[in-house]
C-alpha cells in the first residue's frame, strides 16, 4: 500500500506579518510616516481630479511592490477612506499572506464569471480595508487584466470604494501591468535603494509610457536613514 505524502503550506509568523504591515502594528515608526508622505504625495499628484484607483508596479521582483501597496492601502484606509486592496498578480500572488486570508477565490474567479463580488470580498483586520486576493492561478492572467469584464469589475468597485489599489506583477517579467497601468487612473513604481539597476528603470518607465500609464511617481523603497538624519532627530528611537 503506497503511502501518501501531505504537504502543508507553512504560516508566516506573526512578527513577519506585522513588520510588513508596519502602517498597522507600528503607526508611530520612521517607516509608517513615510507611507503617511507617500499618501500626502498622491493626494496632491492630482489635484483637479479625483484618484479613484491606483497601479503599485516595480521593475523586477522582490523590490517590495506588495509590501508599499499593502502600507499604502493601510494608510489610505486610517484616513477615513474606503480602500479595496486588489491582488492583480495571478502569477505570484502574496497579499492573502500579508492579512492572513484565504486565497481559495479570488480576482480571477471575478473575471471567469465563476463568482459574484459581495462572494469575493474580504474583510481585513484593519478598519475600512477590504481585500480582494488573486484567487487560482489561472493560464491567462494577461488576458483576463484586458478584458471588457476587468473594465465593467473595475466601473462596478469604483461605486463601492473611495480607492481602489491594485498590487500588479512587476512590469518587465509580464505584460500584465502594463495592461492594467492603462486602466488605473495613476501607477506608482516602486524601486530598491542599492539593487534596482538605472537601465531596468528606464526600461519600466518606457513600458508603462507606452501603455500610456498616468505614472504619479517613484518609492525608493529599503533606505537606510543615518542616525544623524533629521527623522531620527524628531522621532526618536521609534523602530
Amino acid at each position: 500500500m503506497s503511502k501518501k505524502r501531505i504537504f502543508k503550506k507553512k504560516r508566516q509568523p506573526k512578527q513577519a506579518v506585522a513588520r510588513k504591515l508596519v502602517a498597522h502594528s507600528t503607526p508611530k515608526s520612521i517607516v509608517s510616516e513615510q507611507f503617511r508622505t507617500i499618501r500626502t504625495n498622491i493626494n496632491f499628484s492630482m489635484p483637479d481630479e479625483e484618484l479613484k484607483s491606483i497601479l503599485f508596479t516595480s521593475a523586477a521582483p522582490g523590490e517590495g511592490k506588495s509590501t508599499s501597496s499593502a502600507n499604502t492601502a493601510v494608510v489610505f484606509a486610517q484616513e477615513g477612506k474606503k480602500v479595496l486592496l486588489i491582488d492583480a498578480d495571478m502569477r505570484k500572488p502574496t497579499t492573502h499572506y500579508t492579512f492572513s486570508r484565504m486565497n481559495a477565490t479570488g480576482l480571477s474567479n471575478l473575471l471567469t464569471r465563476q463568482w459574484e463580488i459581495d462572494d469575493i470580498i474580504q474583510q481585513t483586520d484593519i478598519e475600512g480595508l477590504d481585500l480582494i486576493t488573486s484567487g487560482p492561478i489561472p493560464p491567462n492572467p494577461a488576458e483576463l487584466l484586458g478584458s471588457k469584464t476587468m473594465d465593467a469589475l473595475i466601473e462596478k468597485l469604483e461605486g463601492k470604494y473611495d480607492l481602489i489599489i491594485f498590487d500588479a506583477p512587476p512590469v518587465l517579467s509580464v505584460t500584465d501591468a502594463q495592461i492594467l497601468s492603462n486602466k488605473a487612473d495613476g501607477t506608482i513604481l516602486v524601486l530598491n535603494a542599492g539593487t534596482t539597476e538605472k537601465e531596468s528603470i528606464v526600461k519600466a518607465k518606457e513600458a508603462l509610457a507606452s501603455s500610456q500609464a498616468n505614472i504619479l511617481g517613484t518609492i525608493l523603497n529599503n533606505f537606510i536613514l543615518q542616525k544623524d538624519h533629521y527623522y531620527y532627530q524628531y522621532y526618536g528611537n521609534e523602530e
